[in-house]
């Protein structure tokens, strides 16, 4: 019980890593919090710094959900699979709410990516593909994470892992409750979109 509660730790610390902000602020000497809509996440992050940095920011917060989920298997520890998901999710909430970042972090798109990647490498590549589509057609980044998010869930159904459904319920439902400001504006017209793809 010792070991998993310290991985959890060290989950939620891998989590906090607010990449963006410390990308923004060591190479560009930016700090991405006073630009564009003001969050940590890789959005922000292509916004105000670029599409290359914006790339950068996105695989180390997918990283960093996937280096989570997988604590379990560097450290050895013999528990059930299902286990990872327990350390992933301590990393979204680590992205969610940083240590590092005064608890204002992410939206978790990118980390949650992470930690399916690392679970379920099919449904990563099946959501990724997802809002790949979304992203081309729509040219919202907030509207196909949320698309990617539910297409997750449904498609997990067909893997019979009841408690992987579960998790990524919570996690889509978490998703889009951290997108109710994009949906309002998405709504309105103000919703800014991408000119890159």
């Amino acid at each position: 019980m010792e070991m998993i509660i310290l991985l959890c730790l060290i989950a939620y610390i891998l989590g906090s890593i607010p990449s963006g902000l410390w990308i923004g602020k060591i190479f560009y000497k930016k700090d991405i919090r006073d630009f564009g809509s003001g969050n940590l996440g890789a959005t922000n992050s292509f916004r105000v710094l670029g599409v290359k940095p914006g790339i950068v920011v996105t695989l180390m917060d997918i990283l960093k959900g996937t280096a989570a989920t997988l604590l379990p298997f560097f450290f050895q520890l013999d528990v059930n699979h299902h286990f990872w998901l327990l350390t992933g999710i301590f990393a979204i909430i680590g992205h969610s709410f940083p240590v590092f970042a005064k608890f204002k972090g992410g939206k978790a798109v990118a980390t949650s990516a992470g930690v399916i990647l690392a679970y379920a490498p099919w449904l990563f590549l099946a959501a990724l593909v997802i809002f790949i589509l979304s992203l081309k057609i729509s040219k919202y980044v907030s509207l196909s994470s949320m698309i990617a998010a539910a297409s997750a869930l449904v498609i997990s159904l067909f893997f019979q892992d009841w408690i992987l459904v579960g998790i990524i319920a919570a996690i889509a439902a978490f998703i889009i409750y951290r997108h109710i400001p994009n949906i309002k504006r998405i709504k309105k017209g103000e919703e800014p979109k991408i000119s890159w793809m």
